[in-house]
């Protein structure tokens, strides 16, 4: 590890005004790391005693002597001359950076890079959301902001799509990227209009003047929308898509 002084904070926002965390493994409240340097690996055993060279329970002597970890105000402070305690954190379990959630090493450079990335993916998702046509902002909150588009003005439309790539710019992105935006728009579409009925809970129908057989049984766990648009994706599905794709039209020339 580098020689150098280290900030730690707590994850939670509402930290206390002195947090103690976990400083040696018991039974009770296991402190272990797992080494994958052998050829099966091992969970090491941590704790932390301020006159030892290592935070591992088999590299220290008898004489270890006990310190508490405290945050205070949500902080811990590190200085690059107690290279122990900071290795100890780099292993502890509640380190951000091993999948824990109790506290995670403040990097003032990292830090700066991920808010300019934020912000770039910012920008971007706006300044892609002034050039989308009207048709593929339609599809975007038909099919992720689920409103209903037909009643909306084409200023509310522009709002909430310029709202929606503010707010959650990669989840925009990445929407106006979807090969299947537009299959996915007719389905949800085909719901909302009526041309196919969700019955039960469980089953689509269509709902055609001369047509009200059943198409499916929707999967538990998903939704009518999502495997209405996964019907009209397949061979089978392909002609009552291309009818849906005309009849939208037709209403949108009106």
């Amino acid at each position: 590890m580098e020689r150098k002084d280290r900030t730690y904070l707590l994850v939670s926002q509402k930290s206390p005004i002195n947090f103690m965390l976990t400083s040696r493994h018991t039974n009770r409240k296991p402190l272990l790391f797992f080494d994958e340097s052998g050829d099966r690996g091992v969970n090491r055993a941590l704790r932390y005693a301020k006159n030892q060279k290592s935070p591992f329970i088999d590299e220290q002597d008898e004489n270890a002597i006990l310190e508490a970890i405290v945050f205070v105000d949500g902080v811990l402070t590190v200085p690059f001359n107690n290279p122990v305690l900071q290795e100890f954190l780099h292993y502890h379990p509640g380190n951000k950076l091993n999948g824990g959630g109790t506290f995670y090493e403040f990097d003032p450079a990292k830090e700066a890079e991920e808010n300019i990335n934020k912000l770039n993916t910012e920008v971007d998702a706006l300044i892609l959301a002034r050039t989308l046509d009207i048709r593929t902002m339609e599809s975007i909150a038909r099919v992720y902001l689920k409103g209903n588009v037909d009643n909306m003005s084409s200023s509310e439309l522009k709002r909430d799509i310029l709202l929606f790539a503010k707010n959650n710019p990669k989840e925009f992105l990445e929407a106006a990227d979807d090969q299947d935006l537009e299959v996915n728009s007719v389905a949800s579409r085909a719901l909302e209009e009526g041309y196919v009925t969700f019955r039960a809970g469980k089953d689509l129908f269509f709902n055609l003047k001369d047509n009200k057989k059943k198409i499916m049984t929707v999967k538990f766990g998903n939704t009518p929308e999502g495997e209405l648009a996964s019907w009209l994706h397949s061979q089978e599905g392909k002609e009552f898509y291309q009818f849906l794709s005309k009849e939208f039209e037709k209403e949108e020339a009106l």
